[in-house]
């Protein structure tokens, strides 16, 4: 039984359905961006610059873990990262981007509604009360991976990168859009990247993919996964393994959850 009515959509009235869920995402974005913009204050000093100084809470808790331990390298960022911008346009472009990835992040949740609410009407009524978490399953993990990285992956690469010297001839003055430029992508990538397991469960509902596939795969994944970490950390091993585990312990929970999806079909199977 089909959760929409009975008569069937045209292709063109999918388009104009469509059409409308991606205008109001826009609109969400929009107006987050335009708060972001407005309060940038708070978006800059405290949120984005935050890695990058001694009092910021990671620093801080491993700076007092190392005194405690007596392991000054544990200790990171004990210094203000030196910030410049050397563009005309720099900082008002930045602003601009950052505001708009903002909106972006803030409105994932709605964004994600406005995709659910147009795929529902093709989903039978029992997959969409096996769904009905979904929008907030997702939610959660995206905001989990953007505050693991902002809390764990950001301070490690901003002390990393900061501090890294090919030279002592050579000193570090960092661009201003290089650093932001650094620190969004690394959040948003792991926000992104942590909506696997939500990736998984779709694409196991209309059967792409299976409990056993993703088994026989699981060493083609740590592959994949230790090149996206390559990709979205610095250069250090432990920054690698910070990003590698949780991608790991994902990739297990999709399995998990194929499996889930799986013998529910089979029951229904069974019913009929």
């Amino acid at each position: 039984m089909k959760n929409k009515s009975q008569t069937e959509m045209s292709f063109l009235e999918h388009l104009e359905e469509l059409r409308w869920h991606l205008v109001r995402s826009f609109l969400y974005i929009f107006v987050f961006a335009v708060l972001a913009f407005i309060f940038k204050n708070i978006v800059f000093d405290v949120i984005l610059l935050g890695p990058s100084k001694p009092d910021f809470f990671t620093n801080s808790l491993l700076c007092r873990l190392a005194e405690d331990l007596r392991m000054p390298v544990l200790c990171i960022n004990r210094e203000p990262l030196s910030l410049q911008n050397i563009n005309m346009t720099g900082q008002f472009t930045t602003h601009l981007w950052i505001s708009f990835l903002a909106g972006i992040i803030v409105a994932f949740p709605l964004i994600f509604w406005e995709f659910w609410r147009f795929i529902k009407p093709a989903l039978y009524k029992e997959e969409i009360e096996s769904s009905r978490g979904a929008i907030f399953f997702a939610s959660i993990l995206f905001t989990i991976g953007i505050l693991f990285a902002y809390y764990i992956i950001s301070p490690l690469s901003v002390h990393f990168l900061g501090n890294y010297q090919v030279s002592e001839q050579v000193d570090n003055i960092v661009n201003l859009g290089s650093y932001i430029g650094t620190v969004s992508s690394i959040i948003l990538a792991s926000g992104i990247l942590f909506e696997l397991p939500m990736f998984i469960y779709f694409m196991s509902k209309v059967g792409l993919v299976t409990a056993d596939t993703l088994k026989k795969y699981r060493r083609h994944s740590i592959v994949v996964t230790l090149a996206l970490a390559a990709i979205i950390t610095p250069p250090d091993v432990i920054s690698q393994i910070l990003v590698c585990l949780p991608l790991i312990l994902l990739y297990e929970a999709g399995i998990i959850i194929a499996r889930g999806v799986e013998y529910r079909r089979s029951k229904e199977v069974a019913k009929q």
